[in-house]
């Protein structure tokens, strides 16, 4: 019942490999009228493309309705960093971990392996290319082209984000998107993070964006409980289960 304003953080932490409950926690502060302003709180090393554009997607809606600060914790790299550029500002700690501006894809070849031990694999395939990145053979030159665009092509997206978001030329971006990191200092000064600060930094400034006073309660998503039908149904389905493996 607290009379100050309500400011919302949402937390991406860990490796980025699904964005539905992250994205559904967005819509929800959206569609609050009691939240001001939503403090995105990166603490992830990146992860999946997908997953991370789909947040990125997210929170460049929610800024069709409130104001939105990333604030970056120990890391917020790849992918992190990519989700941090959808704020309307980014505040990251001197030692934060950032940057990491690329993208990779690695395979394993253990053929040398398996002719060790005696074994021989055999492939059938309806395409060309199908098989790209087995672990049971060298990659063709021609399929290292493919994988190679592939990559690229993901690269070049990153750097149009950060080009967007950012305010910098794609030479400035291209120049320290070969993979390293950053500290947030160094961020800052490289133009990547707008101001040094800590998660109650990123929240007085989401305030004074948000045109308000600086008097606040930061409120954190609800946690998701399920219902007594939810607990019926999965008993039920429990015991049949049970009843057909016995």
């Amino acid at each position: 019942f607290s009379l100050k304003d309500k400011i919302g953080v949402v937390n991406v932490d860990g490796v980025i490999t699904d964005s539905i409950s992250i994205t559904e926690q967005l819509d929800d502060f959206g569609n609050d009228d009691s939240i001001i302003a939503v403090v995105l709180r990166v603490d992830s090393p990146g992860g999946g493309v997908a997953a991370s554009q789909e947040i990125y997607d997210a929170v460049i809606e929610l800024k069709k309705k409130k104001k939105v600060v990333a604030s970056m914790g120990s890391i917020a790299a790849s992918g992190g960093l990519l989700v941090a550029c959808s704020a309307d500002k980014i505040v990251a700690n001197p030692g934060t971990i950032t940057g990491s501006i690329s993208a990779i894809m690695q395979f394993a070849n253990i053929e040398g392996l398996l002719k060790k031990v005696g074994v021989k694999s055999s492939v059938v395939k309806s395409g060309q290319y199908k098989d790209i990145g087995s672990p049971l053979r060298e990659m063709t030159p021609e399929e290292k082209v493919i994988v190679q665009e592939l990559v690229d092509d993901i690269y070049n997206q990153f750097v149009d984000v950060i080009v967007e978001n950012r305010k910098l030329t794609r030479e400035q971006v291209v120049a320290i998107a070969d993979g390293r990191v950053f500290t947030g200092r160094r961020a800052k000064e490289l133009g990547l993070v707008d101001q040094l600060g800590d998660l109650s930094a990123a929240a007085k400034l989401a305030s004074k964006l948000a045109g308000k006073d600086g008097s606040y309660d930061l409120v954190y998503p609800r946690k998701k409980h399920p219902s007594v039908f939810d607990y019926m149904f999965e008993s039920a389905a429990n015991q049949f289960t049970r009843a057909l493996t016995q």
